[in-house]
């Protein structure tokens, strides 16, 4: 059964915005961190943003200021806003559910199946 599933991405100029989604069974949404993640060709896998259910959040230093990550509880769905993109945000962004075993840590636990951003220069 598919448990994380991304929809949002797409092709954009340099300077657009798009807004990824993530719907999540409300079980584990309500109980477990989220966290965006983002794999680029030829770059390291980067975590993004993580929110906790008490709505905790961390950015990622190259996206501080540009990117925003948010809940609906009721919709059991996690968002990020994207704004100013550039080229070097090009990548297949994941969804993911995960815990948090000590301050600063994470530790995904499911990965959805990426959707692709692409921005243009």
């Amino acid at each position: 059964q598919v448990q994380l599933l991304e929809s949002g991405g797409g092709l954009v100029q340099a300077g657009g915005s798009l807004r990824l989604s993530c719907a999540c069974p409300p079980d584990i949404f309500s109980i477990n961190a989220m966290a965006w993640y983002r794999q680029a060709p030829g770059r390291q896998r980067e975590r993004v943003a993580i929110m906790t259910p008490d709505s905790s959040i961390a950015y990622a230093k190259s996206v501080q200021g540009r990117f925003t990550i948010s809940r609906d509880n009721a919709k059991s769905t996690l968002f990020l806003q994207m704004n100013n993109l550039k080229p070097d945000d090009t990548a297949v962004y994941y969804c993911t559910w995960g815990y948090i075993p000590a301050p600063g840590l994470y530790e995904p636990e499911y990965w959805g199946q990426g959707t692709q951003v692409t921005v243009s220069s």
